[in-house]
């Protein structure tokens, strides 16, 4: 009837997510992994007393993760994507919590459990992004994302270290724990759901290495994974290799360690990457980004241990480039895959990060058998010349 009226149940508002809803959750999620990154390694020297041997543990921790996140889709499917994060963000806290035991049993437990953590948030926040995010606005939306962590991945590290050193294990750890519980809290508060329009197509793929051969036989996704591989190889050699530069040629720790913070303290550039991005496209831009890169890289290898200051300052050049990598690299990804295979494809090329962290330093053992420290970087420069000329000439100009 016309007099009958049904009211609303009001229920409290919350703003659509957007770039910023993401930014947000990125930042935090930065700040839960960047307190104790520093610390992490301290810890496992002095519990094992020897280089190699810490050497040795980050490669079982890689490789196990590396298995994780290929086998992470399989958890996606399984239970709520909403789920899935929850355990990351709970995954941080735990392995803190095994940290905290100071034990070789703990010390490989937390650092494994990180690892999964970092994958699951990873995965699916990609998955929410490309969910929520219009694809022509991924630039803007990847380059406020990276510019919002700039504080955590310059600061974090340092103030992990600072609490250890001032108040103890518990008190960094502790960290890890509040910036946990606040970011499980606004994740739940921003309600972020699946996309109820994504089905499951015919050829979804179960077994992960079923996974591979599908991302493989894709142009598009072989192209966006050497992108984000080429970055993510100039940053694990930037953090291991430039402090390291600093320390063998006598600079001193502090000189490596604001090398480092320097490098994190300019991913605010980002912003200003993503409006060139906008402005002359994706494909000119990164291999702009990867050509400079190479030329920094050789003449940083060309100065080597004979000036290292040189050598260290060319490397800020470099990280200036990369950024543009970082904002702009994963909107091939977001705007290459199919939104059926987005949680398999996702897994997959997230993999790129873990094997950035184990083909370098095996490269480079090599290297360093023939010449010095010089000839890491010179590598790495020849390297990022072979990815700035398939994406000058494969990746398609409307990117």
């Amino acid at each position: 009837m016309a007099t009958q009226v049904r009211h609303p149940i009001w229920l409290p508002a919350v703003r659509q997510p957007g770039a910023r809803t993401f930014a947000i959750l990125y930042a935090l999620e930065s700040f839960a992994r960047a307190s104790i990154t520093s610390l992490i390694p301290i810890q496992a020297y002095d519990l094992l007393h020897d280089e190699q041997a810490v050497s040795l543990l980050y490669t079982l921790v890689a490789l196990l993760g590396l298995s994780a996140t290929l086998f992470m889709p399989l958890l996606i499917e399984r239970f709520a994507r909403r789920w899935v994060y929850t355990v990351g963000v709970v995954a941080l806290v735990a392995g803190s919590l095994f940290l905290l035991t100071n034990t070789l049993g703990g010390q490989i437990l937390g650092m494994l459990i990180r690892v999964c953590g970092a994958s699951a948030l990873s995965i699916t926040l990609n998955l929410y992004i490309m969910d929520h995010i219009r694809k022509t606005e991924f630039m803007t939306a990847e380059s406020l994302r990276l510019a919002w962590s700039t504080l955590a991945w310059t600061g974090g590290p340092t103030l992990g270290v600072f609490l250890y050193a001032r108040f103890g294990l518990l008190a960094a750890h502790g960290a890890v724990i509040l910036f946990s519980a606040i970011l499980l809290f606004l994740f739940w508060y921003f309600r972020l759901g699946d996309n109820p329009l994504i089905r499951p197509g015919k050829l979804r793929a179960q077994n992960p290495m079923k996974n591979i051969g599908r991302f493989i036989v894709q142009p598009r996704l072989r192209l966006a994974w050497l992108i984000a591989f080429g970055r993510s190889c100039f940053w694990s050699t930037f953090f291991i290799y430039g402090p390291l530069l600093m320390v063998a040629t006598g600079q001193g720790e502090l000189a490596g360690g604001l090398l480092v913070s320097g490098g994190n303290a300019l991913l605010f550039t980002a912003l200003i990457w993503g409006w060139f991005g906008r402005r002359y496209g994706a494909r000119r831009t990164m291999g702009f980004a990867f050509f400079a890169m190479s030329a920094a890289l050789l003449a940083a290898g060309y100065a080597g241990e004979t000036a290292p200051l040189t050598a260290g300052g060319l490397l800020l050049v470099c990280t200036f480039f990369c950024i543009a990598l970082d904002a702009l690299g994963s909107t091939v990804f977001m705007r290459a895959v199919r939104a059926y295979e987005r949680p398999q494809m996702t897994a997959v090329y997230r993999t790129y990060l873990d094997l950035s962290e184990l083909t370098p330093p095996l490269v480079y053992s090599v290297v360093l058998a023939f010449t010095g420290l010089g000839g890491v970087f010179v590598t790495l420069g020849i390297f990022c010349i072979i990815c700035g000329w398939f994406t000058w000439y494969y990746l398609p100009k409307r990117i």
